[in-house]
C-alpha cells in the first residue's frame, strides 16, 4: 500500500471560465484545453492564460487559470494543499480540471414577512458570479489565512463524509474573522463562498451564498428580533434540505446579533438582545446537522461577540493592516492592472516581490522603479487594503494631466497621492490609520 501511495502524482488544478455565449460541450473544451497546455508542457503555477485568441479556443474559453499543486489524498473531491513551486512540467502531475461560467443576472432579496411588513433580510446570490470574479486572486494577507480555509473546508467534508461521531470529535463550520475595517474580512468571506463554488463543481451542482442584513434583523424592529433571526435560519435550512446544493452564509458585523449577553443585561433592552443571541445559538446548533452548510462571519468590534459564540467559531483569524511586502503586492497588482489596460503606457517591469528579493535587492536600471514602489509601500504602512485599493485611482484623479502615463510619472504621482492620504487623515483626526 505505501508503494501504492508514493507512486501517486500530485495534482494540478486548472480553472477554466467558459465564455457566457458558448454552447460548446464542456468535454470538448476541456478536450481542447488539454490539448493546448500539453503541448506548453511546461506551466507557471498561480497565473492566467488569457489570450486564447489564436486558438481553436477563442470562441468559448474567456480564460485559463494555472492554481496549485496538491498531494494526492482520499478525496476526489477537493484537494487543497497548496505548494510553493513556481514551474510544473505536466508530465509530472494530474491535472484537475474546473469548468465554470460565470453567472450575471445579480443578487435577488430574501425578505421575512413580519405585522404586515417585508423585512429585507438576506441577499441571495447563485455562484460562481461576475459580482465577485477574481477577487480570490487579489486578495493578499501576511498570513497563509486563504489556504488555510481551503482547507478547513476540505477537512469538514472529509470527517461528515467518513461519518465521524460529533460527540467524540467536534466541528462547527463556523468562521470568525476579526479586525479592523477596511482590511478585507467581508471580501474574503465572498471570495471563499466563490471559490468553493468552482471547486466543488463536482460534488455540488451549484452553490449559494446568502448574506444576512444583521441591522434588519436587529437594529430596526427589535421586540420581534429573536423571531426574526428563527425565520431567517428556517429560510436557510429550506436551502441546505437540496444536498446538490452547498450553501454559505455570511454574517457581516456579527456582534450586532450576538452582542455578549453579559454587556447586553446593562443595554437598554436586555431581554430582546439577550433573547437574539440565543436564538443565533440555537440556530447554529441545528443547522450544523447539514454538511452542505458553512458559516462566515465578520467583526469589527470582536470584544463585544458573546464567549459563546466565539467558542462555537471553529476558525477565529485576526486580520490586520496588510503590512509593507502586503503592500507591495497590492500596489504591483494595481499597476499591473493600469498597464493591462493601456493607462499606464510603457512596457518598463515592476518586478513581483519574490522576484525582487532573488536580486538581493540590488539597485540598478532594471529595479529602479521597482525599489521606488517598494519606498512607496513602505510609508504606506498603516492603511487598510481598502484605502491601499484606492490609492492610485486618486493618484491619477488627482495629479495626472494626461489621461495616459508612463510609469515613473505614475509612481511619483502615486507618492503624491500617499503624502495626501497621510496628510488627508491628519486633518480629520485619524493620524495614519485608514
Amino acid at each position: 500500500m505505501a508503494t501504492m501511495e508514493c507512486e501517486k502524482k500530485p495534482l494540478l488544478h486548472i480553472e477554466v471560465l467558459k465564455n457566457i455565449k458558448s454552447v460548446l460541450d464542456s468535454r470538448k473544451i476541456l478536450e481542447e484545453v488539454n490539448k493546448m497546455l500539453q503541448e506548453m508542457k511546461i506551466l507557471s503555477v498561480e497565473t492566467t492564460l488569457k489570450d486564447c485568441t489564436k486558438t481553436s479556443l477563442k470562441d468559448h474559453v474567456h480564460r485559463i487559470r494555472i492554481c496549485e499543486l496538491d498531494s494526492p489524498g482520499d478525496i476526489k473531491e477537493i484537494h487543497f494543499h497548496p505548494d510553493l513551486s513556481k514551474h510544473v512540467d505536466l508530465s509530472m502531475v494530474e491535472v484537475v480540471y474546473h469548468l465554470f461560467r460565470l453567472e450575471t443576472c445579480g443578487p435577488s432579496t430574501e425578505e421575512l414577512e413580519e405585522d404586515e411588513m417585508d423585512i429585507p433580510a438576506a441577499t441571495h446570490w447563485v455562484l460562481p458570479s461576475s459580482e465577485f470574479d477574481e477577487i480570490w486572486e487579489n486578495l493578499i494577507y501576511d498570513t497563509p489565512i486563504k489556504e488555510q480555509l481551503l482547507k478547513f473546508v476540505q477537512t469538514t467534508m472529509l470527517f461528515s463524509d467518513k461519518g465521524l461521531n460529533k460527540n467524540i470529535i467536534s466541528w462547527n463550520k463556523v468562521v470568525l474573522l476579526h479586525g479592523p475595517p477596511g482590511t478585507g474580512k467581508t471580501s474574503l468571506c465572498r471570495a471563499l463562498a466563490q471559490k468553493l463554488s468552482i471547486r466543488l463543481d463536482s460534488r455540488y451542482s451549484y452553490t449559494q451564498l446568502v448574506e444576512i442584513n444583521t441591522h434588519s434583523l436587529f437594529s430596526k424592529w427589535f421586540s420581534e428580533s429573536g423571531k426574526l433571526v428563527q425565520k431567517m435560519f428556517t429560510k436557510i435550512t429550506e436551502l441546505a434540505e437540496d444536498r446538490h446544493s452547498l450553501v454559505v452564509v455570511l454574517i457581516d458585523e456579527v456582534e450586532s446579533l450576538t452582542r455578549s449577553r453579559e454587556s447586553a443585561a446593562s443595554g437598554s433592552d436586555p431581554s430582546d438582545a439577550i433573547r437574539v443571541v440565543n436564538a443565533v445559538l440555537t440556530q447554529l446548533d441545528q443547522i450544523n446537522k447539514f454538511p452542505n452548510v458553512l458559516i462566515v462571519t465578520t467583526s469589527n468590534i470582536s470584544g463585544t461577540v458573546d464567549l459563546a459564540f466565539v467558542d462555537r467559531a471553529d476558525i477565529k483569524q485576526y486580520i490586520g493592516y496588510p503590512s509593507r511586502a502586503a503592500i507591495y503586492q497590492i500596489y504591483h497588482s494595481c499597476i499591473s492592472e493600469m498597464k493591462r489596460t493601456g493607462i499606464i503606457m510603457d512596457s518598463e517591469t515592476i518586478f513581483t516581490l519574490r522576484e525582487l528579493e532573488t536580486t538581493n535587492m540590488i539597485v540598478n536600471d532594471a529595479t529602479k522603479s521597482s525599489h521606488l514602489l517598494w519606498d512607496i509601500a513602505g510609508q504606506s504602512v498603516g492603511f487598510s487594503g481598502r484605502t491601499l485599493r484606492k490609492i492610485p485611482f486618486l493618484a491619477h484623479a488627482f495629479f495626472s494631466q494626461t489621461l495616459l502615463l508612463s510609469l515613473p510619472t505614475f509612481l511619483s504621482y502615486l507618492q503624491m497621492a500617499v503624502d495626501k492620504q497621510k496628510q488627508d487623515r491628519t486633518d480629520i483626526g485619524l493620524g495614519g490609520k485608514v
